[in-house]
């Protein structure tokens, strides 16, 4: 479905959804095809309860067609030993068609998951589109290199594609985050098997048609939906996978990291989970800004987001002002229906998402947490699963709504007194995604950010960077990065060739 026109109101993308047709089935060496069992799922969507397809609930069996069509196509050659150029002109191909088919991926991300349709066609399709574009430009820009030698030998270091890469990706950012890994794993001439969440598969399905479209060879990109426990552990576990790429809980990549030990030592890079500190100092230079920045911080995609400001810690001395501002700020982020363009907060994905989102609230408050707006779960009568953005002051770092990833539009407010005690409070946790600091002194500014154990520190704003910034998290978030030309590291191994010359 490539688009003509794109929709401006909730009519017009209502009639365009319901031409929609969903498809379900995985895709192996070049073909769409159901699981080898035989079993699916139903994808339900969280904006209305409504069964939107079945979906190939793809197992070990599955998983073993798609590993043999993986290696077979990386051993022919036929996109392993592609000029970059080559890669490069069709990966640039595949951006376009992604731009080209942009309100029909945007539906599919939205009925799917439950985000504002307004996003999901600002923000997740160009993204989507950028970071292929970006990367395929990037790979024959990317040189070997010679090593300091004798003048009687060569020492030539050169990088080659791993192999076979397995990519789980979460249910989130379902098209952004494949993208994030695809991209940089097929540039550099990997064959690929992309297993999508269970929650969100149907974008991840109808980007491999686009793939095939735009000329990426049967076997290199493979496409297989199904559940964790079932084919995200066969893939996992497989002899013949060469690395394993995962974004999701810290939970899951601890396993996924035994599950590599206890196969062939894949090399295995994960992104996982987020409590991100939003310091906001007594000088920061906008406080009306950084408390608008601190509302859609929490309450953008419904707060599941790994780098959530989901910790937003205040001096004292502004702290009452400060949490009003964000209060009122949020207001403009109340939830409404994902299709129509001025809803700014969408549905909470499913169920078991929205019970785990409203169990933390009943925690907050039996914790002595000072509930403070939301709270509450709205707009049941839709059938959808809808909650709205909640603030807890007079948060302490140790309780558990401040100390575990809820994944969900909950803001815990944190006082601080002085600059070493924020830094001590914004440490202390288990993970090191992200982190925002709001100061007018730079002193302060640069020393908060070199003692903040994260991966990414923003300065005056929130979630910053683009695709040429490095992501990725310290401690249990993860390892190894996203984006940028550091991402080529994770899909290409390194080769030391020595020549005796006579």
């Amino acid at each position: 479905m490539s688009d003509t026109s794109t929709p401006v109101t909730r009519q017009q993308w209502q009639q365009l959804a319901d031409q929609l047709r969903f498809e379900g089935r995985a895709y192996i060496n070049g073909a769409s095809q159901w699981a080898v069992s035989g079993e699916t799922f139903p994808c339900i969507s969280p904006v209305d309860g409504r069964q939107l397809a079945q979906v190939a609930s793809c197992d070990q069996a599955d998983a073993e067609q798609a590993v043999i069509a993986a290696r077979q196509a990386f051993e022919q050659g036929g996109w392993s030993r592609l000029a970059p150029t080559e890669r490069k002109r069709v990966l640039i191909r595949f951006a376009e068609l992604i731009e080209a088919n942009g309100d029909e991926l945007a539906l599919l991300e939205t009925l799917d998951m439950g985000k504002p349709i307004a996003h999901s066609r600002a923000v997740d399709v160009p993204a989507t589109a950028r970071a292929i574009r970006w990367t395929a430009e990037a790979i024959d820009k990317v040189y070997g290199e010679l090593a300091a030698t004798p003048h009687d030998q060569i020492g030539m270091i050169s990088r080659e594609p791993v192999g076979v890469v397995a990519a789980i990706v979460p249910w989130n950012f379902p098209m952004i985050m494949a993208s994030w890994k695809i991209a940089p794993a097929l540039a550099t001439g990997n064959s690929v098997i992309l297993k999508p969440s269970e929650k969100s598969p149907l974008t991840a399905i109808r980007l491999a048609a686009l793939a095939e479209e735009a000329g990426i060879p049967a076997g290199v990109f493979n496409v297989l939906p199904g559940f964790g426990h079932t084919v995200g552990k066969a893939l996992a576990l497989h002899m013949d996978v060469d690395c394993l790429v995962f974004t999701g809980s810290t939970n899951v990549a601890k396993q996924l990291m035994i599950y590599a030990g206890q196969s062939n030592m894949k090399r295995v890079w994960l992104e996982a989970g987020g409590k991100s500190p939003n310091i906001v100092f007594a000088d920061a230079p906008d406080l009306k800004k950084a408390a608008a920045e601190a509302a859609s911080a929490i309450a953008f995609n419904q707060g599941e987001v790994c780098t959530a400001g989901s910790r937003l810690l205040v001096q004292e001395s502004i702290r009452d002002e400060f949490v009003h501002m964000v209060c009122d700020a949020l207001k403009s982020w109340h939830p409404g229906h994902p299709l129509d363009p001025a809803t700014t907060c969408g549905a909470i994905v499913d169920q078991a998402q929205l019970d785990r989102v409203i169990g933390y609230i009943s925690i907050g408050q039996a914790e002595g947490a000072k509930l403070v707006q939301g709270g509450k779960r709205i707009m049941e009568d839709t059938g959808g699963l809808f909650v709205e953005p909640t603030v807890f002051d007079g948060v302490l770092n140790p309780m558990r709504i401040a100390s575990e990833e809820i994944f969900g539009p909950v803001l815990s407010v944190i006082g601080f007194n002085s600059v070493d005690e924020a830094i001590t409070i914004a440490n202390d946790s288990i993970y090191g995604l992200a982190a925002a600091v709001w100061t007018s002194n730079l002193n302060t500014a640069h020393k908060v950010a070199r003692a903040l154990r994260a991966g990414s520190v923003w300065i005056n704003h929130y979630d910053g960077g683009d695709m040429t910034a490095p992501f990725g998290g310290f401690k249990q978030s993860g390892n190894g990065r996203d984006k940028s030309l550091h991402a080529f590291d994770k899909y290409t191994e390194l080769k030391a060739t020595w020549i005796a010359l006579d």
